[in-house]
């Protein structure tokens, strides 16, 4: 009888310590025990009536005769590959589903964690005149429909719903108002806004801005709410001040800066082709949406983002460098 009482308490224990066991490794999972519930967030303070955002001043003209006022399209096409992954080749390379969200995709058709610089220039591309360098951002959806396809069910982490196609994407190069620019090297990796924006100690790194169609001149950090029967917009700039040296840095940062109010960029850098990536969305008045997050972000419209590496050959990045600094408007 001892024996089996001895046996029954052994049993009891291994039970509640395996219990134990899982309930740590779920908190560790989720951030802890100070971690948002999955899925929580957007709040009502993420949204605005765009109607009261007020209007910006335009872009500074180009000054001087060394202004590089030119610009440069890229037809990328709007993702009707349905290029799709959780994975993050500049900030996590080689680490599948590192995003712990879904990103989207133009251009290079290969893009996911393992690819590597080789592999891109071999890739097919979406993008017109054969440009091989990648695109991507987090993904927009509507949590008021689930999703039934395989991209969006997989991202886990609170991200849910059905993911919202682009309805337009177009992909620009602007130059410097204050200086000519010079070519960017193959595989240059950059990154624009902070995917961790709402646990940040500051907005420094809050790049991306939110728009309605209808209005051009005006735009948020917040989700807009738009009058009917205008599309929803994210405008991604990226940083275009390079340092000469390097494709990468750690943190993603150091390499390229963005230059000053008035376009001049920090000492020691060079001014590179300014891309700019703007997303539009139809969206029915009314329907919730949210951007693709980490859990704690709790899907903060300030934590949007963007990614790029440029996979150009070296003459197609001579003539959109040429493009910009003789002052025309091109397209490819």
């Amino acid at each position: 009888m001892g024996n089996e009482r001895r046996l029954l308490t052994l049993l009891i224990c291994l039970v509640l310590g395996s219990g134990l066991t899982a309930a740590v490794l779920g908190a560790a999972r989720t951030g802890g025990p100070g971690a948002p519930p999955t899925g929580a967030g957007p709040v009502p303070g993420d949204f605005v009536d765009f109607r009261e955002v007020p209007a910006e001043p335009a872009e500074p003209p180009a000054a001087g005769p060394q202004a590089s006022a030119g610009r440069v399209s890229v037809d990328c096409g709007r993702n009707a590959e349905g290029h799709y992954n959780e994975d993050n080749l500049v900030v996590s390379p080689g680490l599948r589903s590192g995003a712990h969200h879904t990103h989207g995709y133009v251009g290079n058709l290969s893009t996911d964690a393992f690819s590597t610089d080789a592999s891109l220039d071999a890739a097919a591309t979406s993008c017109a005149g054969g440009d091989r360098s990648t695109y991507y951002w987090p993904v927009l959806r509507r949590t008021d429909r689930p999703g039934e396809r395989p991209h969006e069910e997989t991202a886990g982490h609170g991200n849910a719903g059905a993911i919202l196609p682009e309805a337009a994407v177009s992909v620009e190069f602007l130059g410097s108002p204050v200086s000519k620019v010079v070519a960017m090297p193959r595989f240059l990796r950059a990154m624009t806004g902070d995917a961790v924006a709402l646990t940040a100690d500051s907005d420094e790194d809050v790049r991306a801005r939110w728009g309605c169609s209808g209005s051009p001149d005006r735009s948020t950090t917040r989700y807009p709410r738009c009058p009917q029967g205008e599309r929803i917009t994210r405008t991604l700039t990226f940083p275009s001040c390079w340092n000469g040296l390097d494709t990468t840095a750690p943190g993603h940062r150091a390499h390229l800066r963005y230059p000053a109010a008035n376009g001049v960029c920090p000492q020691d850098t060079f001014p590179v082709p300014r891309l700019r990536i703007s997303l539009a969305y139809e969206v029915p008045a009314g329907t919730p949406i949210a951007l693709d997050s980490f859990p704690e972000q709790r899907h903060s419209p300030k934590t949007d983002h963007g990614m790029f590496v440029n996979v150009m050959s070296g003459p197609r990045m001579d003539e959109v460098v040429d493009c910009l600094n003789q002052g025309r408007t091109c397209r490819t």
